[in-house]
């Protein structure tokens, strides 16, 4: 029986084996003034990476209200509580994640665009009903979706 050592990375804190201990120490190093010794190739990916996470945020909360808005206006007899409520909670995400992000607010229309087929196919996949049921386009205005008290009937 061979005994199969371990080896260790030569920095254990370093952004690929823990990005939590890497983000505390370049942070460290930059209030330091540091600069020369902060990994500044990942700290531009990470930088860049949070702009695009809240971009996705702010798609995934658009697609959950225009999906739920169709399932709404279009299987009228299945309405639910639990339909309104997400479309209550992810407009309240919506109002959020735009004041604090501006600029995504000014990419509504083009994230719109970009997620209706998505939210239409997963309507259709929930409601049962065929895809075609639904606008080829979104039929909601954004004054429409951010509406926290707008329902399709």
């Amino acid at each position: 029986m061979s005994l199969v050592r371990k080896t260790l990375p030569t920095d254990p804190s370093g952004y690929e084996h823990d990005i939590y201990a890497w983000s505390r120490r370049q942070a460290e190093l930059l209030r330091d003034g540091r600069f020369s010794e902060a990994d500044w190739p990942h700290i531009i990916e990470e930088i860049e990476s949070v702009g695009g996470s809240q971009r996705r945020a702010l798609k995934s909360s658009y697609r959950l209200v225009i999906m739920h808005l169709l399932k709404w206006q279009f299987q009228r007899e299945k309405r639910s509580r639990s339909w309104k409520n997400t479309i209550g909670r992810e407009r309240g995400t919506i109002q959020s994640d735009e004041r604090d992000n501006p600029s995504l607010a000014a990419d509504a229309n083009a994230i719109v665009g970009e997620i209706y087929a998505i939210a239409a196919r997963d309507a259709a996949r929930e409601t049962g009903l065929p895809l075609a049921t639904f606008p080829p386009t979104c039929p909601y205005s954004l004054d429409f979706l951010r509406d926290h008290d707008a329902m399709p009937e």
